[in-house]
């Protein structure tokens, strides 16, 4: 049977079918996605423009001495790359953003922690050994591909010569169409393909350089932290902070009349019932490194007392080892603990960041419907964080709370509306808001109605915060509420960076808050200078520690 299928395929054709094999090798390792939506069947017939690049050099050199060092520089660097991508592929699976082979390589092993406690060690160390077999099969394939290519017998020098000359001449090709993707520059014409993995390689060469430039730049700053050594921070605090981030509530609800009319009008109503409570508040504008999303930036920005303004420096961040403002307050005798009602997958980042406790969505206990997006609304999540942290809780420490709340958070349909905070229960008391109203699709044909949506989500958003500190009064934590950033701009009708930030507690402490510069009350005046949110964090230790940061160093 073996010799009968042997004759089906005439021996001069057998070299001929090992080269398209061995082609169509090296087309399916340049055409692999690195995001799960380009796995579709359109992805195969793309031109990977590597492609002639790589035959027609591999045909020019040949398989002698130069030629083996040829097809194991290019196994090396596209098994490499190949890894890369499936390294993107899961974080934007997991992470929505793509890996950064520098900075997160600090969050592999609480990546195989997190593995661990999903399916096993046992499972955990089986898929560890099936990828390293994958990574072995993708090298070998691609060696016996690439020596299929450099051994076609050319002969001739200026047959040789002229493969060169056409392999270069592709290159320049697959070149130019890099830096046109990467905006380098524009192309008088449409290339008949992609250079993608090569692209990748590229740009995570460059994400490398510059993740390293500011990793270095970042450690420098952790090494010169002031306040990392032993010292009495934060023990001017005698209660429970909160620091909450308000989605996309920016400066315009404060300036932009269509805004400002509804917002300003909330914030006056709260601070007279939160005065009448008997507490204090102050209020001024920062300075946010992101707009129209990216919140984490923000809070990274925060918590870390370093400008952090794009995926690179968060990267750069994470791996620096510098203390955020939850480390210092967890070291100073704090419970951290992060409230993110947004995170719905694993976030192996909150093992760096300094927080004890991180509850997420899954967390929080929510049994109502989403509104679109936006997993439960701000009310339920005050009032789980209530529950899970605050009510009967056994540590006896203060605690120390980033709260991320979600309800003014695009695409801000439907809105919720405050209920009674006895009457929460589960949160099935929102399911009737969470089905009213048109959908997204149909509000977001229309800037006029995203941005009335918008308004209504924001006021929302500080109503559920003030109504929280009204809840609280009699027995008030210390409350730094601010905006994470600025909606996009065409939402906002303001390209401006800031965001407000208001203090909300007892007398004694909001006023060591207002010397950074803010002004009484909820509604800050026009004339403040804007705080860089970098500063936030030193601004938050010198106010409420009863030494500097020298002392503290000494």
């Amino acid at each position: 049977m073996a010799a009968q299928g042997a004759r089906v395929i005439p021996p001069r054709l057998r070299p001929a079918l090992r080269l398209v094999l061995a082609a169509l090798v090296l087309h399916l390792v340049l055409i692999q996605p690195n995001h799960p939506a380009a796995m579709t069947w359109g992805a195969l017939v793309l031109f990977p423009l590597e492609l002639p690049v790589i035959v027609l050099g591999l045909m020019a050199i040949g398989p002698g001495r130069w030629g083996r060092a040829l097809r194991g520089l290019l196994v090396a660097a596209l098994v490499v790359i190949a890894t890369l991508k499936a390294a993107d592929f899961a974080m934007f699976t997991a992470l929505a953003r793509g890996f950064n082979p520098v900075a997160d390589m600090a969050l592999v092993e609480a990546g195989l922690r997190l593995l661990t406690g999903a399916i096993g060690l046992a499972a955990t160390v089986l898929a560890g050994i099936a990828a390293l077999v994958a990574v072995g099969l993708v090298a070998w394939l691609l060696w016996w591909a690439s020596g299929v290519w450099a051994g076609v017998a050319v002969a001739r020098p200026a047959l040789r010569g002229g493969l060169a000359a056409m392999g270069i001449l592709a290159a320049g090709v697959a070149s130019a169409e890099i830096g046109a993707a990467m905006g380098r520059w524009s192309l008088p014409f449409d290339p008949p393909g992609a250079a993608f993995t090569a692209r990748v390689g590229v740009e995570r060469w460059q994400s490398g350089r510059a993740t390293l430039a500011d990793l270095r730049a970042f450690e420098a700053a952790a090494a010169q932290d002031p306040w990392a050594g032993s010292g009495r921070r934060l023990d001017l605090i005698d209660r429970d902070v909160i620091v909450v981030f308000v989605e996309s509530y920016g400066r315009t609800s404060l300036d932009t009349p269509f805004f400002a009319g509804l917002h300003r009008a909330t914030l006056e109503a709260g601070e007279a019932d939160l005065a009448a409570r008997g507490l204090a508040m102050a209020s001024g504008l920062v300075a946010s490194p992101t707009r129209g999303g990216q919140s984490w930036l923000a809070h990274a920005t925060l918590a870390n007392g370093l400008w952090i303004d794009g995926q690179t420096r968060y990267g750069a961040a994470l791996a620096s080892g510098r203390q955020t403002l939850f480390h210092l307050a967890r070291d100073a005798g704090f419970h951290t603990a992060a409230v993110m009602p947004q995170i719905t997958l694993d976030w192996p980042e909150s093992v760096v960041m300094g927080f004890e406790t991180v509850l997420a969505a899954a967390d929080l206990g929510y049994g109502g419907r989403n509104f679109n997006w936006v997993t439960m609304p701000d009310q339920f999540t005050y009032a789980a964080m209530d529950r899970l942290l605050g009510d009967s809780r056994e540590d006896a420490r203060h605690l120390f709370v980033q709260v991320a709340t979600g309800s003014s958070h695009a695409p801000w349909v439907p809105v919720p509306e405050m209920v009674d905070w006895d009457e929460i229960g589960d949160g099935r008391i929102f399911d009737e808001m969470a089905a009213a109203g048109d959908p997204p699709d149909v509000v977001w044909r229309d800037r006029d109605r995203v941005r009335a949506q918008y308004r209504l989500a924001v006021d929302y958003a500080l109503q559920a915060v003030l109504g929280y500190a009204a809840r609280h009064a009699e027995d008030p934590p210390l409350m730094i509420v601010l905006g994470d950033h600025q909606a996009a701009g065409f939402v906002a009708l303001d390209e401006r960076p800031d965001v407000p930030i208001h203090v909300i507690g007892p007398a004694h402490l909001v006023a060591r808050a207002a010397e950074w510069g803010l002004s009484p009350g909820l509604l800050p005046q026009d004339d403040l200078q804007v705080i860089p949110m970098d500063r936030l964090r030193d601004l938050i230790l010198g106010a409420f520690s009863s030494v500097g940061p020298e002392a503290a160093d000494s």
